[in-house]
């Protein structure tokens, strides 16, 4: 069986302008991925089936299963009738993180969470963030500029999130889209760790709120600056604090808002900014 596609075309009946009209709308396709460690299963996560190489990579990065792409031995992607299985086999110096991690629960569209079983694995000790970024208002604004013609799959379907990753001098050099706004932050971790790319290089970009899930990957990515459409939370905003990053919010064409760490931000003014 193959990979299915990441977004479908299907029929709908539109009721615009006081009538029906029939046609067919893009809709993006959701499917269950099941994560596998040496045949052990971990988590299960509904997601876009797409750039799933960069998904299981980002997402045993940002879990701490693995330290680089170089401990996964060998990864296949096997396609059930249920839905995909990312097997993957580690080196048996792994099995204590795995194990410690382990979840055996399916978690929901880009859930960041599911399966926790205790209130410590939830919140858990971050590595602190250390960068010499520094970026300006125009560059941000830059950044958010390029990621629409870059987003396909939202082109198509107008139902998916993104991240991106944007460096100074290079622009916008990776995007990612799927369902779950966890999932898109998985798979950006995944592409520029295969790219060999560090994430203390530049800013990570969502289309999405920022809930404390995220900001945790950003951390495990050594993402210095996180900027995101919407608004955090307040746990993100403690989260972000305490782990060094750069949190920016309502990120929009006429501005942004810099809730923590300013001293990033290379101009304007941050007096407001506790």
């Amino acid at each position: 069986m193959t990979v299915p596609p990441s977004f479908r075309r299907v029929a709908r009946l539109a009721w615009r302008g006081e009538v029906f009209s029939s046609g067919k709308r893009a809709v993006p396709e959701e499917t269950a991925v099941a994560f596998t460690y040496n045949r052990v299963s971990h988590a299960v996560m509904m997601a876009t089936p797409a750039d799933l190489e960069d998904f299981a990579i980002g997402f045993s990065l940002n879990e701490g299963i693995i330290k680089s792409p170089e401990d996964i031995e060998e990864l296949e992607i096997i396609t059930h009738h249920a839905g995909i299985e990312l097997r993957m086999s580690l080196p048996l110096r792994h099995d204590e993180a795995f194990v410690a991690r382990h979840r055996r629960l399916a978690g929901a569209t880009g859930c960041g969470l599911c399966g926790i079983e205790s209130l410590e694995q939830a919140l858990p000790a971050l590595p602190q963030v250390e960068s010499a970024l520094h970026v300006s208002p125009g560059e941000i604004a830059g950044a958010l500029d390029a990621m629409p013609v870059r987003q396909k799959l939202n082109l198509e379907t107008r139902a998916v999130h993104a991240a991106a990753f944007w460096q100074p001098g290079a622009g916008l050099v990776a995007l990612r889209e799927d369902v779950g706004r966890h999932n898109a932050l998985d798979k950006l971790a995944g592409v520029l760790a295969r790219l060999d790319i560090p994430a203390a290089r530049g800013v990570v970009v969502l289309t999405s709120r920022i809930s404390v899930e995220l900001v945790q990957k950003a951390a495990m990515m050594g993402a210095p600056v996180l900027v995101a459409v919407s608004a955090p939370t307040a746990l993100a905003l403690r989260t972000a604090e305490a782990a060094g990053i750069t949190l920016i919010g309502i990120a929009r064409a006429d501005g942004f808002e810099v809730f923590t760490r300013p001293g990033r931000i290379a101009a304007g003014s941050a007096e407001d900014v506790a």
